[in-house]
């Protein structure tokens, strides 16, 4: 057996499943820590410009350089919509909501990708992931229902502009995922990585240099900025993508699924957020929304209808 192919046991790859999950569900933790100094469009910047930095000398040891100049265009401009604004919606909104929650909406990211797919790549669902997509929906409803005010609270921020912030992002991710699987296809995913990221960095560079905080932010927020580019964005990638080499895609995607667990434990544990029984209701309905829609789940009761 090759050392490659000893990668793709079950053992590793679900190593690399609950590392990136644990990984992915301290970004929101260290998300919230930077925005509240930095605010949200200079917390965004500065994230994706450290990945950028982390992934850059990688690409070039690998020398893959020739490949990314060949297609910056595309890359860069999957970088503004898979990172530079959904990093912003949900720095924003975790001014207002707590860091459980923004996890809990970030789940549907697989459902609002088989949507996107569904209308652009005719991807036509069956009855079972229809299903799916009207139990998700119906779970973010129950969740965001009580959040529904659009009156700024204590952070000057309204909860119900946070959620909508947090379900644009969903929906951005959503359209990269098909966009990148129509343009980008064959590309070596570690090109891909380096270039959004280099592409969020330019789009979100004036609007972060406009709206600098006029007070040096401290150093527990550089400290939570560096460890969600570095750690969040850059190493979490390369652990991405190297999943969905060893175990697949439908796999890979459904690390969603874990990441609110970690998010939910991290904002207990290290910020005093409340976890209430809805919030875990409602998370259980999203998630069995989520795995219908995207095929993990199927009834088969209901596969006559295609």
């Amino acid at each position: 057996m090759t050392a490659s192919a000893s990668l793709a046991t079950p053992r590793h790859w679900a190593i690399d499943f609950v590392s990136l999950a644990a990984i992915w569900g301290s970004s929101f933790l260290f998300m919230r820590i930077s925005t509240v100094e930095f605010g949200p469009l200079p917390t965004a910047a500065v994230r994706v410009a450290i990945a950028a930095l982390f992934l850059l000398p990688i690409v070039w040891l690998r020398g893959l350089w020739p490949v990314l100049k060949k297609n910056w265009r595309r890359t860069f401009f999957i970088g503004v919509l898979n990172s530079g604004i959904p990093f912003a919606c949900f720095s924003f909104a975790l001014l207002s909501i707590t860091t459980g929650l923004s996890a809990i909406l970030n789940a549907t990211v697989p459902m609002f990708g088989a949507l996107v797919a569904w209308f652009w790549l005719k991807d036509k669902p069956t009855a079972s992931r229809m299903l799916g997509l009207v139990v998700g929906f119906a779970g973010v409803a129950m969740l965001a229902w009580d959040k529904a005010t659009f009156k700024p609270d204590a952070s000057g921020v309204a909860p119900g502009w946070a959620v909508l912030a947090c379900l644009l992002a969903c929906v951005c991710y959503g359209i990269s995922a098909s966009y990148t699987k129509r343009y980008l296809s064959g590309l070596p995913p570690l090109v891909t990585a380096a270039g959004s990221q280099i592409g969020a960095t330019l789009g979100l560079a004036l609007p972060a240099a406009w709206l600098w905080p006029a007070q040096m932010p401290g150093s527990s927020a550089w400290l939570a900025l560096l460890a969600v580019g570095v750690l969040c964005t850059g190493l979490a990638y390369i652990l991405f993508f190297r999943l969905i080499e060893n175990a697949g895609p439908q796999r890979a995607l459904s690390v969603t699924f874990v990441v609110p667990v970690f998010a939910v434990l991290y904002g207990a544990l290290f910020l005093g957020e409340s976890v209430t029984p809805w919030m875990l209701a409602c998370a259980l309905v999203i998630v069995c929304g989520t795995a219908l829609s995207t095929g993990l789940l199927k009834l088969e009761a209901l596969h006559f209808w295609r």
